[in-house]
């Protein structure tokens, strides 16, 4: 009999022909299992989902679109697009849906291209207060290619003022809006934004990388009945794979195609794209609704035992899977707060916060998500446990070693990955 068939990736293969990039693996699952992940742009893929991206697909170039390849031999990658893609439109109720961006930046870049001209203007959030990279800053293509307006967050509520959005929408006349944001804890009222869109004859773009999974799972309301286009990523609350995808429109499907390939991309990556399909039909499932509603108690037990810790939330605390907290009263940087709680094993991020007078690199806060503890079945008994940590160790750096010990012990209980599997 001959030699078994290839399937998929083989750690022992792996760590026998490299153990250097094995060690970096192995040292990544240890640094996972040992830590509690408060990034809340980050998730924890499933098996299933690791291993389509560990799979033969990643040979295969597939520049085009199922049925229209510029390569041969695609029949095979085609199926894998097209569940992706049937998923993606059963789980958002969307009427079209490209799964190829590489990316939540280049399906903006895409978005961009296919309804705008260099120069036009756009109105988007400021990024300080809560916008992204690609929604109008200057070290970004946005920026540099795009006459953006900013709104922002009100002083007062630190809620988006939506007087503000109309009131520059009217002065200016943006050929484009974009509401969503990847720092603003509170549920975005996309209806207020097609309207102010109509009344200015703009195009509405819902960025919603960040919950899209929140979504999914009918946790927060979808932006698809509203935004003329909206972008996402696959791998945050949506637990799948690194990547991006764009909803549409049926009217502008044909736009949006042509955006991404030829004019953004290249071949896409048949492997992600397969991931993709398998975390789309995660989705599905009922229990993801479970998952994603949990993901939002979480964080608003999180947001509310660290404002009881004296640490206070914005905007009073958060609507969907992160909360932005400002350390000002405890007189710690939002830098110096990430440096202690990675000592600890708690990972998170240093975060501006509206009207910051503290710069990016240093700030005046910290963001929190809860993703990634929520895949690993913690609950909102656990999120008050995690918060007194964080707290503890923010104040009271000597505190690490005993913090550390604590974050073990949660951890052996929630594991992750565990060696069954």
């Amino acid at each position: 009999m001959g030699a078994e068939p290839y399937y998929g990736p083989d750690f022992g293969l792996l760590h026998r022909r490299d153990p250097e990039v094995a060690q970096v693996l192995l040292d990544e699952l240890d640094r996972l299992r040992g830590g509690l992940q408060l990034i809340a742009s980050e998730n924890f893929a499933s098996p299933a989902v690791l291993a389509a991206l560990g799979s033969t697909l990643n040979n295969k170039y597939a520049e085009g679109y199922p049925g229209r390849r510029y390569y041969a031999g695609c029949e095979v990658v085609d199926r894998a697009e097209r569940l992706a893609i049937d998923r993606a439109r059963r789980l958002f109720g969307a009427d079209h849906v490209n799964v190829q961006p590489y990316s939540g930046a280049s399906a903006n870049l895409a978005a961009y291209a296919a309804l705008l001209q260099p120069g036009d203007t756009v109105l988007a959030m400021e990024l300080s207060h809560g916008g992204h990279l690609t929604h109008g800053s200057k070290v970004n293509f946005s920026g540099r290619w795009f006459d953006v307006v900013a709104y922002g967050v009100r002083r007062d509520t630190e809620l988006i003022d939506y007087d503000e959005v109309r009131e520059l929408a009217l002065r200016h006349q943006p050929k484009m809006i974009i509401c969503g944001a990847t720092a603003y804890p509170r549920e975005i009222d996309f209806a207020v934004f097609r309207g102010i869109a109509d009344e200015v004859g703009a195009w509405l773009l819902a960025d919603v990388a960040h919950t899209v999974g929140l979504m999914a799972g009918g946790a927060l309301p979808s932006a698809v009945p509203y935004a003329d286009v909206v972008t996402f990523t696959t791998h945050k609350a949506l637990r799948g794979p690194r990547g991006g995808g764009i909803m549409c429109t049926r009217e502008l499907a044909a736009r949006i195609d042509r955006a991404v390939f030829p004019f953004v991309q290249g071949g896409p990556l048949m492997h992600a794209v397969a991931a993709k399909a398998v975390a789309f039909g995660e989705a599905l499932q009922p229990e993801f609704a479970d998952y994603a509603r949990q993901v939002v108690a979480n964080a608003q037990v999180l947001a509310d035992a660290l404002a009881a810790e004296g640490m206070r939330p914005v905007s009073g605390g958060t609507d969907s899977h992160l909360a932005l907290i400002d350390l000002r009263d405890v007189g710690v940087t939002g830098a110096v707060a990430e440096q202690r709680c990675a000592a600890a094993g708690i990972t998170l991020n240093r975060n501006t916060i509206p009207y910051d007078p503290e710069p990016p690199t240093v700030t005046s806060g910290i963001r929190v998500g809860t993703p990634c503890v929520t895949t690993q079945g913690m609950g909102t008994e656990q999120m008050k446990e995690v918060a007194s940590m964080v707290a503890q160790v923010i104040r009271n750096p000597d505190a690490v070693g005993e913090i550390r010990a604590r974050v073990t012990a949660l951890t052996e209980i929630h594991q992750i990955y565990p060696s069954e599997l």
